[in-house]
């Protein structure tokens, strides 16, 4: 065994080893229907995944999740039918729970889990959720099971950390369970700061090593003669394929050795029963039952008298679709006994009014309209995001940002049911949005590190959600473009209409998750001066309907995609076509034939193009609502002398062009919830000039953009021809981030826009220009 085994987790094997016992000479004294052929041994493996504290039942449809009690009547029927049945669980059994196990830290889902006789379980990444010490103490001194992991590992070690496998004797078989968790766990899944000291091992070599440990003859008392690996990952849907190629499943399902018989997975909440080859060339089931207890999985494995397996067989299965019926009502009494108490105490609690919402607080959607894209801007995030940023306000907050993955399910305007009026949001409605009960902690970061953490939306490659959309708080906007690369997407920052610098530091709330690096925002962990608020994330969402006891969904797009025409040297000019293409104009969840319409003109002026927002989904990213806008410069001419002209304007053919009076003004993109976005690009419109106006645009140094007299945000001029003006210091004040006075405005929330380097020519070759054509001789 593990030398890092508690002795209570030792004591706990030695009963479940005498369990065991007993049920052999139950099996060997009472003749059993369960017996394939004389002297075989059939053994019933019963299992469910990511439970997450469903111990309610949530209807009698083949879909729905069954309960607690109906759960506990399947597994004393196979009991009753065959003693040599073992109950497994592939983790995440709490944690992201419904209110009535939440309320009280899921201890009636360990109750009622203890009730069935769950004989073993892998570690979840939800059982992880409040750190490695919540783990071993508080659940699993509640747990009457052990739990298993083979590839969570001491740091700098392939030591585990918990017990990798548990051998469990059936009918005189010896069935050897091998636990393992997803890789992704750390980091990214959970609080680093709750599993510090600990570390990942790649599943398919710890695997192996427990593998030939368990049937090399080598320790009598560990052999197994039937391997099973229950692990916490999987095929992220049904498709064979999603199991069998090149991802971080299909590397297990071909990987793992042949010595394991069956593969019984989790985490994705996927549902499905294959037969998969392993590496030598034998298939063996691979199934995962979905998620909540709608479903569960049933191996049943006929071992021969010399204790080889002789043959296997693998169903998923609905729990509600199920006949059978338990003699014996015991367990199913106590489990009943153990929601109805927990019911109890969540209803009293629960049923507390909060506040009310005007409309639906919701989450993004995938392009079914229905499954959650953690990918999406969100009302809902972007609304908790501000309850946070509330909630610290008094610890000089400024900006929170909210992880998608916090976020459980959606608070709805209609009425769940008698006594909840449209519009009111209970105790457990709130609850069940935010069910992880993280802390709130502050922390000083530059503009540099919120730019960092922005880039950090794109997750590292190969990972199943190549995009996590961070809600923000009000008053926070910021631009990006999707054609650049990795760590050059964030191309705008601003809060309340004023540019952030990178040099600019900001007071950020996150939760205690992000404050660690979860979720691989890495750059949340570099803040200075790091306080927990001791605040819990659900009680300041109960604190913020104390101050807003009606609350209006959020409707501003905080980020928005924004990829512009490059610029031509010395700037835009009469007849040059501009395109502009945006995207994450809308949220997911709003209807799509409402998308609308969106425009750009000149600064105030008329639209230039208009386009139709396309509302179609783009699965795991932000990229709904797209339109592109192209038009021409005002003043377009096809005159072929005007053309040359244009061409040779900086040679002596410029000394005969005579500038008509013009004025640059900014692109403004008008979107249809009445935002508008002004863009740091410029274009030359023709002024109407009162002749003796001191700032007519053809007066050198009569503050104009960039003559070094005016509001242009910069002074100096460009000495070296390279369109940057020397020694200018832009309004932003650092350098590194240039601002035109761009914004995003919505009712009651006005936030900037700010482009970064990318941009930074767009401005300042319009200003070179401005100079160019003012030195141009009149004759």
């Amino acid at each position: 065994m593990n030398a890092h085994t508690s002795p209570r987790r030792r004591r706990r094997l030695v009963g479940s080893a005498a369990l065991a016992t007993a049920g052999v000479l139950v099996a060997l004294s009472v003749p059993s229907a369960a017996l394939a052929a004389e002297g075989d041994t059939t053994i019933d493996i019963l299992d469910v995944n990511d439970f997450h504290g469903r111990i309610e039942s949530e209807g009698t449809a083949a879909d729905k999740a069954a309960g607690a009690a109906k759960l506990a009547g399947v597994v004393q029927s196979y009991r009753e039918a065959n003693p040599n049945t073992i109950f497994a669980s592939v983790g995440d059994n709490v944690g992201a729970s419904t209110f009535t196990s939440l309320i009280q830290q899921d201890a009636p889902t360990i109750d009622a889990l203890n009730a069935m006789h769950l004989d073993v379980s892998a570690i979840g990444n939800h059982e992880l959720d409040k750190g490695q010490s919540d783990l071993t103490g508080r659940i699993e001194d509640r747990a009457d099971w052990p739990y298993l992991s083979a590839n969570i590992v001491d740091e700098g070690t392939t030591t585990p950390a918990f017990e990798p496998y548990r051998v469990i004797e059936k009918g005189g078989v010896r069935v050897g369970f091998i636990g393992a968790t997803t890789e992704d766990l750390i980091p990214g899944l959970v609080s680093p700061g709750g599993v510090e000291g600990l570390a990942m091992a790649p599943i398919v070599s710890q695997v192996n090593r427990y593998a030939e440990q368990l049937t090399d003859g080598k320790t009598e008392n560990d052999e197994a003669d039937v391997l099973v690996l229950l692990v916490h990952e999987g095929a992220t849907t049904s498709a064979i394929a999603d199991a069998t190629g090149t991802g971080a499943f299909g590397k297990i399902t071909s990987g793992v050795s042949s010595r394991v018989s069956a593969i019984v997975s989790a985490h994705t909440h996927a549902t499905y029963n294959h037969s998969i080859a392993g590496p030598d060339g034998t298939k063996r089931p691979v199934i995962q039952t979905g998620s909540y207890g709608v479903n569960y999985g049933h191996l049943r494995l006929t071992v021969g008298a010399d204790k080889k397996l002789t043959g296997i067989t693998s169903e998923v299965k609905s729990i509600n679709a199920e006949t059978r019926v338990p003699a014996d009502q015991t367990s199913v009494d106590a489990v009943t006994g153990i929601v109805t108490a927990a019911k109890a105490v969540a209803d009293v609690k629960g049923g507390e009014k909060l506040g009310e919402i005007t409309g639906d607080l919701r989450r993004a959607v995938q392009s079914d309209r229905t499954t959650e894209n953690r990918g999406g801007e969100s009302a809902l995030g972007n609304y908790i995001a501000e309850v946070q940023r509330a909630a610290t306000e008094r610890n000089g907050s400024q900006v929170a940002f909210m992880n998608p993955g916090g976020l459980r399910t959606d608070m709805l305007y209609a009425s769940s049911g008698a006594g909840d009026p449209d519009g009111t949001v209970t105790y457990k409605e709130a609850a069940l949005v935010q069910p992880f009960a993280n802390t709130l902690v502050t922390e000083d970061m530059t503009g540099a590190q919120i730019k960092a953490a922005l880039e950090q939306q794109w997750q590292p490659d190969g990972l199943e959600r190549p995009f996590l959309k961070l809600g923000v708080s009000n008053g926070f906007a910021y631009t990006y473009d999707p054609s650049k690369g990795r760590g050059e997407r964030i191309t705008a920052m601003t809060l309340d209409g004023e540019p952030i610098a990178l040099t600019d530091v900001l007071k950020v709330t996150v939760n205690s998750f992000l404050s660690t690096g979860g979720d691989n925002f890495a750059a949340f962990a570099t803040g200075a001066n790091k306080a927990d608020s001791g605040q819990v994330d659900l009680q300041a969402q109960v604190d913020y309907f104390t101050t807003t006891p009606k609350v209006t969904p959020p409707t501003d797009q905080r980020a928005v995609g924004v990829t512009v025409t490059p610029t031509p040297e010395g700037g835009f000019r009469p007849g040059d076509e501009v395109s502009v293409r945006l995207s994450s104009l809308v949220f997911s969840s709003d209807d799509p034939a409402k998308a609308g319409t969106v425009s750009i003109a000149a600064g105030d002026g008329e639209p230039l193009a208009t386009d139709d927002v396309d509302p179609t989904v783009i699965d795991k990213t932000d990229e709904q609502g797209t339109a592109t806008l192209t038009f021409r410069v005002p003043g377009a001419t096809t005159n072929p002398v005007a053309a040359a002209a244009r061409a040779f304007a900086t040679t002596t053919l410029a000394a005969a062009v005579t500038p008509a009076a013009t004025t640059d003004e900014p692109l403004v993109v008008s979107l249809p919830n009445g935002q508008t976005i002004t863009l740091a690009v410029t274009i030359p419109v023709a002024a109407v000039v009162d002749p003796t106006d001191p700032t007519d645009p053809g007066t050198p140094g009569a503050g104009t953009p960039g003559s070094g007299g005016g509001t242009g945000g910069s002074t100096g001029v460009d000495t070296d021809g390279d369109g940057v003006v020397d020694g200018s210091v832009p309004a932003n004040a650092g350098g590194a981030l240039a601002y035109t006075g761009a914004d995003i405005a919505a009712p009651a929330i006005a936030a900037g826009v700010l482009l970064l380097a990318g941009l930074v020519a767009l401005v300042l070759v319009r200003r070179n220009r401005a100079r160019r054509d003012a030195a141009v001789p009149t004759d």
